[in-house]
């Protein structure tokens, strides 16, 4: 049985929204495990204001950029203990200079990437050096990269969260930003319903269908009427954490879809990235 500390279940709660015995009382059952304690608050009911909350709680900087003909873009997330290095214009320079080294050598992984070389060492070096001027520990801890007819970066929040969006085709400047900072402020989990991971429509299955059981007015209906609530939450669930199917921030009346549709008929959305600080 894991030790449950106070400072567990006040991150719980600060995650979560949740009550601190409720929380408590998750991570218990749970044995500790945050994922697990999560679906158990939101499998009884529970409001839980951070449903896909980031593992990562360095300090760092996102920084998003493409290439200069738009078919290809890079993320890299420069994380560190403290924001007052995040902050500093000397760090963040070297942040977008790992950006620009990854986009120049077409870099596929994080592992190409710090072996490439810059300014005569490979950037697992530079990163040292790093980390020995500034006494702080310093990873390069994401990257991604996006290729498509079209790619569009966008940084949000003081290099906080970075943004790629793939097009089949150039669309409009703005059109292209409006659909990054949607991805930025919305965070959905994939484009459409059918590219959502497998494991996640499983999760959210069995959390329905948890809900459904412990909801006492769902008590005697039959099956059919049963499995056709859990399919309209599964369709909600979808609708509120796709891409395309999400309403538009600027114009809630639309999709994601249907906006892009009036901007361009012939363009379409192939994929997207967002890496985020915290």
């Amino acid at each position: 049985m894991a030790t449950i500390t106070a400072a567990d279940i006040n991150k719980l709660r600060q995650q979560t929204g949740a009550g601190m015995m409720d929380c408590r009382k998750a991570l218990v059952e749970n044995d500790g495990d945050f994922e697990k304690a999560i679906d158990f608050l939101r499998k009884k009911g529970q409001k839980v204001a951070a449903l896909r909350s980031d593992r990562e709680t360095k300090e760092g900087v996102v920084i998003a950029k493409t290439a200069d003909d738009h078919t290809a873009g890079v993320i890299i997330c420069l994380s560190c203990e403290t924001d007052f290095v995040a902050k500093n214009q000397d760090f963040i320079a070297f942040g977008q200079s790992v950006a620009d080294l990854a986009l120049s050598v077409k870099a596929d992984s994080l592992e190409a990437l710090s072996a490439a070389s810059l300014d005569g060492a490979t950037v697992a070096d530079k990163l040292n050096d790093q980390v020995a001027r500034i006494g702080e520990k310093i990873t390069l801890s994401r990257f991604e990269r996006v290729e498509a007819g079209y790619v569009t970066a966008y940084i949000h929040g003081n290099y906080r969260i970075g943004v790629l969006a793939g097009f089949t085709k150039a669309v409009d400047a703005e059109a292209a930003k409006d659909i990054t900072m949607q991805i930025a402020a919305m965070n959905p989990v994939a484009t459409h319903a059918d590219a959502v991971a497998p494991e996640v429509v499983e999760r959210e299955k069995a959390i329905v269908l948890e809900q459904i059981k412990n909801d006492p007015k769902m008590a005697g209906k039959p099956d059919a009427m049963l499995d056709k609530i859990a399919e309209g939450k599964l369709n909600a669930f979808f609708k509120e954490n796709t891409l395309l199917a999400q309403a538009f921030v600027k114009d809630s009346s639309k999709s994601v879809a249907d906006y892009l549709k009036s901007v361009d008929a012939e363009a379409s959305i192939t994929e997207f990235r967002r890496v985020a600080i915290g």
